[in-house]
């Protein structure tokens, strides 16, 4: 037979003590999780006691049982961001429900201080007698008479200066008690217009009379305004 190359030989005198250090490990005791540490199976590596699997079975086994931890390390994570997210929307939601509370509570607060001031409602009777209340005197029969529609007026507006006036006012109010104490639209229009001027011709002489005289005077005028919206008589 022809001879072997160096290598081959050292390869082939190696070989029986491979396949027995093989052997040997499979028959290796597995060290169990009270044997890891100082006095058990297994090596020490990076500060702690690490095991070593004996067969290619337990090594999956190990390899399986750190994917289940990993795995269930990482769903506790989620598990613990998951109840935080909630919790803090529930604040979120608790906080908003506050505040909604507190303005609504603030408008009800305003509404009834507003109330307290104002006092009870106005009745539609007393809203009529009011109204009455508010409006001008009627003028008797020597102040307007109902069937001539002659205006007697007091002492202020008989001015010179009012002449135009108090013309525009006797002719109306003469039409008025000539057609049987009726106006037309035109006709109550144009003594509303008559009316509004000659108050605030008499605005401009306030200083010109007495307060007590301006005050009827500024009276009679209001009253003639509230007559041609009066039936006459």
């Amino acid at each position: 037979m022809a001879s072997l190359p160096p290598a081959l030989r050292l390869i082939r005198s190696v070989r029986p003590a491979i396949v027995a250090v093989g052997a040997a490990a499979a028959l290796w005791p597995v060290a169990s999780p009270g044997q890891w540490g100082h006095g058990g199976w297994g090596g020490q590596g990076g500060g702690g006691w690490v095991s070593w699997a004996s067969t290619a079975q337990q090594g999956a086994d190990m390899g399986m049982a750190d994917v289940i931890r990993s795995e269930g390390y990482r769903n506790l994570q989620n598990s613990e961001a998951a109840k935080s997210w909630e919790e803090a929307k529930t604040l979120e939601i608790q906080n908003r429900m506050r505040w909604t509370e507190t303005y609504f509570e603030m408008r009800k607060t305003n509404r009834e201080a507003r109330a307290a001031e104002a006092g009870p409602p106005v009745t539609q009777e007393q809203a009529i007698r009011m109204a009455k209340m508010a409006m001008p005197p009627r003028l008797g029969s020597t102040q307007l008479d109902p069937v001539t529609g002659h205006i007697e007026y007091p002492l202020v507006l008989q001015d010179p200066i009012f002449k135009p006036y108090r013309e525009s006012l006797d002719r109306l109010f003469a039409e008025r008690a000539s057609s049987g104490g009726s106006l037309q639209y035109e006709q109550h229009a144009e003594i509303q217009k008559t009316v509004s001027k000659f108050i605030e011709a008499l605005k401009q002489r306030v200083d010109d009379y007495a307060a007590g005289d301006y005050g009827r005077a500024r009276t009679f005028l209001d009253s003639i305004a509230n007559e041609s919206r009066m039936p006459a008589g």
